[in-house]
């Protein structure tokens, strides 16, 4: 049956700037993204999205005009919750309290409707679910979510070997290698959580692994990196120095030394050499984060938060980030000193002042970037930035000001 995931429109404003480019349920938390958690636990041949116009050429929703299970996207699944989603017959819904979590329809382009009013025939979870709901949330839930998908995707299979004499190894049982992995003279620590190395990973000499860990396809991790514990590096990127609960969504490159903690990073960013995020306050107080929803400082209630950052934007050498820095899409930050807390999106400049990152150059680097992995930076990708572009117009405040 076809499975369609919807971004909920009560809850996705709340996750932006990373929802300005995907849907929500195209989030990474631990090794896979929601709608992957979602397709092997129901068994899905495909999946579709319900998203934002202008995304939904990139992210399609399939087709819509027959049966299909329809599931908010920014719920996390466990197998109780797929058990009782597959129970769900034509013309039921399942729900947490007030929150749709899930519904059978027999014909898919009613969905529209069903997300408005809800349905008539109403099932209640059997436990509380866990709903992604505000970006922190993300590495907060990641530590979790690895030993989750960790037991998804290996349950019945056999890993690879380490294959190198001079790594060190504790915990194997729980240390899965998928093939074309390439480990060399480093150091793997699983005693506190599993260690996933997705297919064609590289980890060069000195690196230190700690678990909860996922490293997803054809990521690097450069020589005598540090990974703290409840990190998941996403698919292809590279990274080196210091990292502790963070999340690199994708294509992402933190080559270097410096330090990130407590953060989640989008697809396409760059860190600089020596870039370091603050995670805690010198008075540890609870830190605020910029809300675009709200569009105004909340208060998180966390004591430990660094970056978040859309896709797409990038950082000089030495950059410093203050505890709680939100960063658009599509920004370019350098300087001495801290950059204001949040940064728009299509920003250039840093402590001495921004203006607009104008749309025609950010397109200049981002070809230039993709053309190095061997993607195109093709037409769907410049309507989305560009409708980015739009919709954040009002945050980039220095354009008020000139005019």
């Amino acid at each position: 049956m076809h499975l369609l995931l919807f971004d909920d429109p009560a809850i996705r404003p709340y996750l932006l700037p990373l929802t300005f480019t995907r849907p929500v349920a195209a989030l990474r938390c631990g090794i896979l993204t929601i709608a992957e958690k979602w397709q092997h636990r129901l068994g899905a041949a495909s999946v579709g999205y319900l998203t934002q116009p202008y995304l939904q050429a990139k992210f399609p929703a399939g087709n819509v005009a027959g049966p299909a299970l329809v599931v908010n996207g920014a719920v996390c699944p466990d197998d109780l919750l797929a058990r009782q989603v597959l129970a769900l017959t034509p013309g039921q819904g399942l729900y947490c309290d007030d929150l749709l979590v899930a519904a059978h329809l027999a014909d898919a382009s009613q969905v529209a409707e069903l997300i408005q009013d809800g349905l008539r025939e109403q099932r209640e979870v059997a436990e509380p679910v866990v709903v992604i709901d505000q970006p922190w949330q993300l590495f907060l839930r990641n530590g979790v979510e690895i030993r989750r998908d960790f037991a998804l995707l290996t349950a019945g299979r056999t890993s690879q070997p380490v294959g190198d004499a001079h790594t060190i190894v504790y915990a194997p049982e729980n240390i899965f290698i998928e093939p074309g992995v390439k480990i060399r003279a480093a150091i793997l620590n699983a005693e506190d959580g599993p260690i996933y190395l997705g297919k064609n990973v590289q980890v060069q000499e000195g690196a230190i692994l700690k678990g909860p860990l996922a490293v997803c396809e054809g990521a690097v991790l450069n020589a005598s990196v540090r990974l703290r514990g409840d990190n998941t590096i996403g698919p292809f990127c590279k990274v080196g120095g210091e990292i502790g609960n963070s999340i690199l969504m994708g294509y992402s490159n933190k080559g270097h030394d410096g330090y990130l903690g407590n953060s989640v990073v989008g697809e396409w960013c760059n860190l600089g050499a020596d870039t370091n995020t603050s995670n805690l306050k010198n008075n540890y107080a609870p830190v605020k984060v910029w809300s675009h929803a709200t569009h105004r400082f909340v208060d998180t209630g966390q004591t430990f938060c660094g970056l978040l950052m859309g896709d797409h934007s990038k950082c000089g050498i030495n950059t410093m980030f203050n505890t709680g820095t939100v960063v658009g899409v599509g920004a370019n930050i350098f300087g001495a000193g801290f950059p204001r807390q949040f940064i728009p999106s299509f920003s250039w400049g840093g402590p001495a002042g921004f203006e607009t990152f104008k749309l025609n150059k950010v397109t200049e680097v981002t070809e230039r970037v993709m053309s190095r992995r061997g993607l195109a930076y093709d037409a769907l990708e410049q309507e989305i930035m560009e409708e980015v572009f739009k919709q954040t117009e009002g945050d980039r405040v220095w354009e008020k000001a000139v005019s």
